[in-house]
């Protein structure tokens, strides 16, 4: 089964942003969201136990870290999100298990839960992650909707300084990520390479090999970086038949 998250914050901007990167993490599953502290106070301890519990800090009524007071027996895991790091003693002070400070980027969040959630303790949900074969992101030229990418129709994805546009068979989509943030959502496709700081490509989708230049099948030419030649180059040496007759 996927870790089931708890999203408490009166902040939309701030929840819309922490949902697009738990749908970019395969692991994770959102289960709830709480602008009302009053109401996550009650509706919480009435849940099951919760993987992990994403708690912003400075809210109406009551705040972050007395509401945490009264359900933190209800998760395994207890992350603070806040704009204020002048909270951090007391959120450790009620033993939670970490402090992302807004605005955090998507590495910052995936290292969290990867520090927390090694795959060593979530092998037993290998077989789910498997069928997960795609992933959602905000496609910046359709008013920031989520649109669904399946990772065996990316072709490439390239850096467009704070965005990254992805390449798809049907499609491309700009997402404001970077490429560091987009390989870290790869790491576990094997199909993935990077060629250039500014290109990752699917090796699937390779149609000839000229030089430096890497031609794609939709037409695109992309040059190889002097970086990464060398691991590049290893790749196409390890898919190259060759006769045994020379």
């Amino acid at each position: 089964m996927k870790l089931k998250c708890i999203i408490v914050d009166d902040d939309i901007h701030a929840i819309n942003g922490l949902k697009s990167y738990i749908n970019l993490m395969p692991q994770l599953e959102l289960s709830h969201i709480y602008t009302d502290p009053l109401e996550a106070l009650t509706e919480i301890n009435s849940l099951k136990a919760i993987d992990i519990i994403f708690m912003d800090v400075d809210m109406p009524v009551i705040n972050g870290i007395e509401l945490s007071k009264s359900i933190r027996h209800k998760t395994n895991k207890l992350i603070f999100t806040t704009s204020h790091s002048k909270y951090a003693y007391d959120a450790f002070e009620i033993h939670a298990n970490d402090f992302l400070l807004k605005p955090y980027t998507m590495a910052r969040f995936a290292d969290t839960i990867n520090r927390h959630f090694p795959k060593s303790e979530t092998a037993s949900n290998s077989q789910t992650l498997q069928k997960d074969d795609y992933f959602f992101v905000r496609n910046k030229n359709e008013r920031n909707n989520l649109v669904r990418i399946k990772f065996a129709e990316v072709i490439f994805i390239e850096s467009l300084q704070n965005y990254i546009r992805i390449h798809t068979l049907n499609d491309s989509v700009v997402t404001y990520m970077s490429l560091g943030e987009i390989k870290l959502v790869l790491k576990d496709q094997p199909d993935f390479i990077q060629i250039h700081r500014s290109f990752v490509i699917s090796q699937s989708y390779i149609s000839k090999v000229e030089g430096n230049t890497i031609y794609m099948t939709d037409g695109t030419e992309l040059t190889i970086g002097k970086f990464y030649r060398e691991q590049v180059m290893d790749f196409i040496k390890m898919k190259t038949i060759r006769s045994n007759r020379f």
